[in-house]
Order: C-alpha cells, then sequence, then structure tokens
C-alpha cells in the first residue's frame, strides 16, 4: 500500500524539500477529517489532499512560504461564505492547517 508517508519518505530519500498538511481542527461541515495530510512540492504540485478548491490553493501558497522559510504555518481555511453562483467549495464549515516543511 502507497500510503502519504510512503510518498513522503520517497521523496526525502530523493533529496526534495517539501511541506507537510495536515488537517488539525474542524468546526461544521468540511470536505476532510482531522488527521488529513498532503505533501507540498516546491513546485506547487501536490500528494493527496485535504478537500480541494480554493482553500486548498490557501494552503499550497503558504506551503510555498513554508518550504522557503522553514517556519511553520497555521492556515485557518473558512468554507462559510455565503452560497452563490460564484462559490466554489462551500461546505459550511472551518478547519485548521497545520503546514511544515520536511528535508533540509
Amino acid at each position: 500500500m502507497d500510503t502519504i508517508y510512503h510518498r513522503l519518505s520517497d521523496l526525502l530519500d530523493q533529496g526534495e524539500t517539501v511541506a507537510l498538511a495536515t488537517i488539525t481542527e474542524v468546526r461544521g461541515s468540511v470536505p476532510r477529517e482531522v488527521g488529513a495530510k498532503m505533501i507540498i512540492h516546491p513546485l506547487g504540485q501536490h500528494i493527496g489532499t485535504i478537500g480541494g478548491g480554493c482553500g486548498e490553493a490557501d494552503v499550497i501558497r503558504a506551503a510555498l512560504d513554508v518550504i522557503q522559510t522553514g517556519e511553520p504555518q497555521n492556515v485557518r481555511v473558512d468554507l462559510t461564505e455565503d452560497i452563490s453562483m460564484q462559490s466554489l467549495g462551500v461546505c459550511g464549515g472551518i478547519m485548521n492547517v497545520y503546514v511544515e516543511r520536511w528535508g533540509q
């Protein structure tokens, strides 16, 4: 079974520096559960998902900063905006995502 941990280990063995995003808290309706993880590569590619949409894009942007600075970040993903024709991925909840650098 190819888990997120196997993929992370493979990337680290290749000398890559990546970010790991983990959902640490949820309130209300959200697309993924506490503990869901996503690996973000410095080129913006990712393995796994924390839910998709604009919230995931915010986490990817934060992860790219974390890769550069080495400073972990907590990202609050708010999915409570009003539903409209322009809304994408509105679930009605909030999740906190911890983003940390792995590698050199």
